[in-house]
């Protein structure tokens, strides 16, 4: 669990990750959750918000290391307002189910078969939570951070002319631009690889619906690290 107290006093450094592994006693619920975990996260992967990275892999993890830092940073007032064990799995769970929800407002979305647009997921599962008797401040507190992130990068650049955050270099340098490819195996054929790596085309690189970004003026350089000739 996450204990300031053993942290600063104890130094246990480690504790900064353990509650993001513990999703619960494994029964169904806690299997419901690991699946949600990997097919939102893949969703969200497969086109995020361009931060620097053409909405790439880079921009995802970016994504997730905000999420991490703001789940802990905003713990201590949330759990103010909404007692809620120091437990964060499920919380990053629902702060990249809501992310994907405002990136993709009206893909097609479902629970226990009643479709719905995506942008009402989360709330929908929340109020699913709350009327089985469930834990729901986690819930909203993985919400309030993905709230967070959504302003950030997709209100502010548009509404204010401001651009906050972007997706560190050495991200950009070890992941490239747009979607990562695993290196090709030996003798696979991976044509078009620089060394043993492999990039697709950029993905979504400002889209019109982003004029902010593309004035910001940064250079993100290209495809990623040169590993070998």
């Amino acid at each position: 669990n996450f204990h300031l107290d053993n942290i600063w006093d104890n130094f246990e450094i480690w504790r900064f990750l353990t509650p993001f592994l513990y999703v619960g006693k494994f029964d169904f619920n806690t299997l419901m959750a690991l699946y949600m975990l990997q097919s939102f996260s893949n969703r969200y992967e497969t086109e995020p918000y361009n931060t620097g990275a053409g909405g790439g892999t880079a921009d995802y993890v970016f994504a997730m290391m905000f999420g991490s830092i703001g789940v802990f940073v905003s713990y201590p007032f949330i759990g103010m307002l909404m007692p809620t064990p120091p437990m964060f799995a499920r919380t990053l769970m629902f702060f990249v189910l809501y992310t994907w929800s405002k990136r993709h407002p009206t893909s097609p979305a479902s629970i226990w078969g009643i479709q719905m647009k995506a942008i009402h997921l989360p709330f929908a599962y929340v109020a699913l939570s709350v009327l089985m008797g469930g834990m729901y401040a986690d819930l909203v507190h993985g919400i309030v951070v993905g709230h967070l992130f959504y302003f950030l990068v997709d209100v502010v650049p548009i509404v204010y002319g401001k651009d906050f955050l972007h997706t560190p270099q050495f991200l950009i340098d070890q992941l490239g631009v747009g979607a990562y490819v695993a290196p090709a195996a030996p003798g696979g054929g991976g044509g078009g690889a620089v060394g043993n790596n492999t990039w697709q085309a950029p993905g979504r690189v400002n889209a019109p619906s982003e004029p902010a970004r593309a004035a910001r003026g940064h250079s993100w350089g290209s495809g990623g690290q040169r590993l070998g000739s």
